[in-house]
């Protein structure tokens, strides 16, 4: 079994959210049900703030399915049918935005004190993150021993888990602008909060008095950060467990 994460970042047309919803949690998460290895999906919109204002947010929407699949390759090309059924329906925009992306993850959610056992999830951050070239054991170790721990003990961040972009992907294929992932989930009602305050440790000058280590020069410039906002009505755990702008501190180093 290996556990697997497909990224599905899209625009849903005006006036079809609500149907793309009721699809979503209605035949949809029947159908994937029904497929083996599924765990969890579910659904979010783009947050007003980012911590990297100068990034562009071209999706307004990311659903998040999770797997663990006992045959990937046999499996994981299962889920484009059922994307297909909502692309037939005119429910995503025909304007090129659309992409899927498959990881391979390197392990289940890394979780912190942070995390609220008896709260849902707020939301979710995405990095399609890079190492650089020769360096990837150096990565690995810095993001799994020093910038993971850092991340999620962030208030309002709570958990994080990772991947490598798996040479399995679902069609239709598009380019992939980061060969890592890094998710980050979050539990908090002020984002703006969690972002400002991530940004100010990672510049050491957070009130809290909390500095990040040097960002590894292990890890690439080449990367692009996405908040989303949670918006399905299932919420998950860590493990699968089911229950019913402009920022004027800059200077991440995620």
């Amino acid at each position: 079994m290996a556990l697997y994460t497909t990224l599905h970042l899209h625009i849903t047309p005006a006036g079809d959210e609500a149907n793309y919803a009721q699809w979503f949690d209605g035949p949809h998460r029947t159908a994937l049900g029904h497929l083996r290895g599924f765990i969890t999906a579910d659904r979010y919109e783009v947050a007003a703030h980012q911590i990297m204002p100068d990034i562009p947010q071209p999706w307004r929407y990311l659903s998040v399915y999770d797997f663990d699949l006992p045959s990937p390759e046999i499996d994981l090309p299962a889920l484009g049918p059922l994307l297909a059924e909502a692309r037939d329906n005119g429910m995503i925009a025909d304007d090129e935005t659309e992409r899927l992306y498959s990881y391979r993850l390197y392990s289940n959610w890394k979780t912190s004190p942070n995390w609220q056992r008896d709260q849902p999830f707020s939301g979710v951050s995405v990095i399609l993150a890079n190492y650089i070239p020769g360096r990837f054991q150096e990565y690995q170790t810095w993001y799994e021993d020093v910038h993971s721990v850092e991340v999620i003990n962030v208030p309002g961040h709570v958990a994080m888990k990772r991947g490598e972009l798996s040479s399995l992907q679902i069609e239709p294929r598009h380019y992939c602008p980061g060969d890592q992932l890094v998710l980050c989930a979050q539990q908090t009602d002020d984002l703006l909060f969690t972002i400002r305050d991530f940004s100010a440790r990672a510049r050491g000058v957070s009130p809290s008095g909390v500095a990040m280590e040097p960002r590894s020069s292990s890890g690439s410039t080449a990367r692009t950060v996405h908040y989303f906002n949670k918006i399905s009505g299932t919420r998950f755990w860590p493990g699968g467990v089911a229950y019913g702008g402009d920022l004027s501190v800059y200077g991440e180093k995620s």
